[in-house]
């Protein structure tokens, strides 16, 4: 059996001295990005996993977890590592918290950093990257949880995105709408793409043709709300309800669809959102809690302390559908264009 990789090892690899390997791992500032480069890179071509117990009793960053997601601008990821971080302060630990903005580079520097860099408790993330082959030799050390996206060799925490999507599709096809928009199809998200099939699922089984039309295509966070709906609402065959597949675009929708008069069109939100039941009508939607996620994740985690590399799961966390008034409308003619506002304008 070949010998574990050492600090000696990766300090010959990437051409540096020990004292150097020793200051990238214990997160120093010292380092010029492009030496602490190379040596996370030997880190991760060697396997080397730092000494856990040596790195807790000099700094102490072993009593943190780490929480990596897209953005803490994100409600729904603001409200996860709210859940979370409560959950880990009742155990005596501390939350380090960092964004990906959705950039894989990013992603890998941030996770490589935690586990490699500050040797943290576990890490709960967002995955952004398909593959992360990079954290599999920390996987005997570091309990490792993805939350919201599934990811091979990697315990995670997310909901049915498809039948969920499914289930308020269907509610607005049982009402009668045919002409139901998608708002919006982002390829950056698998969890869309889920939402998507869901969508499509009911559409076939109603034996109702899918129109590409109705689909508001999201690239790179750049739509325009306000000119999609009103294409969608001025086709010969219109939009008569809206499905929006996740929180921001549910908020967005709600926006223009109030500042423009059209608050009564029937709409359906994959994701909560704060102001969602205060306002009139209040807006349905699946209600993926991200407190119960964020529980689920931490649970999970402190349970994978006890053995990280233990056989990674799925774990399904339940949705509901919220009825609140938006979804539960029947097609009717106000649901069709109204006339364009000029911007700034008022009704």
């Amino acid at each position: 059996m070949s010998r574990r990789p050492g600090i000696k090892d990766v300090a010959a690899s990437a051409g540096v001295s020990i004292k150097t390997v020793s200051r990238v791992v214990n997160e120093e500032m010292a380092v010029h990005p492009e030496t602490r480069a190379r040596v996370l890179h030997a880190i991760q071509a060697l396997g080397y996993v730092p000494n856990t117990a040596a790195r807790s009793l000099k700094s102490g960053t072993n009593g943190a977890i780490g929480i990596v997601i897209d953005s803490l601008a994100d409600t729904f990821f603001a409200a996860l590592v709210s859940a979370i971080e409560r959950r880990a302060l009742a155990e005596g630990l501390s939350v380090l918290v960092a964004s990906t903005n959705l950039d894989p580079e990013r992603e890998r520097e941030l996770l490589l950093s935690f586990v490699a860099g500050h040797q943290v408790a576990g890490v709960i993330f967002a995955p952004v990257a398909a593959e992360h082959p990079y954290l599999a030799p920390f996987r005997s050390s570091t309990p490792l949880v993805a939350v919201d996206r599934s990811r091979a060799g990697i315990d995670s925490v997310v909901v049915d995105d498809r039948g969920s999507a499914a289930l308020a599709v269907q509610q607005l096809v049982d009402l009668g709408h045919r002409r139901i928009a998608f708002f919006d199809q982002d390829e950056r998200f698998s969890t869309i793409h889920r939402r998507m099939s869901g969508y499509l699922d009911v559409l076939n089984a109603a034996d109702i043709d899918f129109d590409s039309e109705l689909v508001a295509v999201n690239i790179d966070g750049s739509l325009d709300y306000r000119s999609e709906i009103d294409r969608v609402l001025g086709l010969d065959d219109p939009a008569t309800a809206f499905f929006a597949s996740n929180a921001r675009a549910a908020i967005e929708l709600t926006t223009v669809l109030h500042r423009t008069g059209r608050q009564h069109t029937p709409m359906i939100s994959f994701g909560d959102f704060s102001f969602a039941d205060v306002i009139q009508p209040g807006v349905s939607c699946i209600d993926q809690d991200p407190f119960l996620i964020g529980n689920a994740a931490i649970e999970r985690l402190l349970a994978l302390r006890e053995s990280p590399s233990a056989e990674p799961q799925e774990w399904i966390v339940p949705t509901a559908l919220l009825q609140r008034g938006s979804g539960e409308v029947a097609p009717f003619r106000s649901a069709v264009p109204l006339p364009a506002l000029a911007e700034g304008g008022s009704r």
